[in-house]
């Protein structure tokens, strides 16, 4: 078990934010374990070459000796953004200004749950050197393996803070956690996971940022230690749609899409899980038109709901539009 302590103010400065640069250095996860992560097949399929082109192979393998499965992440190396939706060049000029010594204390941490690669023992060995050449490699990755996918991947993880926060908004903290994972569970002052780390953290008013991950795939990860500051990952909601192609024609072959029409019936299906109009188009291969009418035939017929995060809106079933997909099933 893991837990991370709260005091009654550190409740109010729980935030959420997107971080591309955790994905861009979670994604080699994926990549080492193609079985574990099936959800990502897709995208580990064009990711492989990738990772294998000379220009970029230097930069994997530097990566990978801090991204190993059951191997913690060092904190330096993915701090928590400071505002909801940051660029990774603002992340990474924050990783590159981090002082030596801080460099040295969190790769030794990360020891505790897995011997050190001994390209991680170099960057704590020589900081000033090799720092730079580790924000470089992730810059190199993300440009070639994330930043295609990344206005895909953004949209799901605003969709699902859309989600948290009105969990938050409409039932505290308790609500919040009891239902961001399985793993996840409040106790009284304290969010408690079940995990095999053991981690005891204090928030302490530094306050508490919350990031739903593509790429995380089991129970929330927090901080490494007291010393840096704290948050926690969590895996993200609808991860399953994410690299979906566009589907055309099935809805229209069962009874639902002959009584709402396939566009619909096929819109009401994909909003199982949060979506924009952008993103229904583009899973679906309609215009922009066509989805933003079919949405609004729909949430006046009370089958989705519809709330603004920023300035995007997302679409939602609601429970009657769930009632009526899983009785069609």
């Amino acid at each position: 078990m893991s837990e991370v302590r709260f005091e009654v103010a550190d409740v109010a400065e729980i935030r959420f934010c997107v971080s591309p640069l955790w994905e861009t250095v979670a994604s080699l996860w994926a990549l080492a374990l193609p079985g574990r992560h099936a959800l990502h097949l897709p995208w580990i399929k064009g990711a492989q070459p990738l990772a294998r082109r000379k220009e970029l192979a230097g930069h994997v393998r530097l990566l990978t000796a801090f991204a190993r499965p059951q191997s913690w992440l060092p904190d330096f190396l993915t701090p928590p953004p400071g505002s909801p939706l940051v660029a990774i060049g603002d992340e990474l000029a924050t990783v590159r200004a981090t002082p030596g010594e801080e460099v040295r204390r969190d790769v030794l941490v990360t020891a505790a749950s897995r011997p050190l690669d001994p390209l991680a023992q170099r960057v704590a060995d020589e900081p000033d050197v090799m720092l730079p050449r580790l924000v470089e490699a992730v810059q190199a990755w993300h440009d070639a393996a994330i930043a295609p996918h990344w206005a895909r991947m953004r949209a799901l993880l605003e969709a699902d803070i859309a989600y948290r926060a009105r969990q938050l908004a409409g039932g505290g903290a308790r609500l919040l956690f009891d239902t961001l994972h399985p793993a996840a569970r409040w106790e009284g002052d304290r969010l408690v996971i079940a995990d095999r780390w053991a981690q005891s953290l204090s928030v302490s008013g530094r306050g508490f940022p919350l990031m739903p991950s593509v790429f995380a795939d089991k129970a929330p990860l927090v901080s490494c230690s007291n010393d840096s500051a704290p948050g926690a990952v969590y895996p993200a909601r609808a991860v399953g749609t994410l690299w979906e192609g566009r589907r055309t024609g099935t809805a229209g072959r069962n009874p639902l899409g002959a009584v709402l029409g396939p566009a619909r019936a096929q819109l009401l299906e994909l909003l199982r899980a949060p979506g924009t109009t952008s993103d229904l188009a583009h899973r679906t291969g309609l215009s922009l038109g066509a989805v933003s009418q079919q949405l609004g035939l729909l949430h006046d017929a009370r089958l989705v709901d519809r709330n603004r995060q920023g300035r995007a809106v997302y679409y939602l079933c609601t429970d009657l539009g769930l009632a009526l997909l899983d009785g069609d099933s």
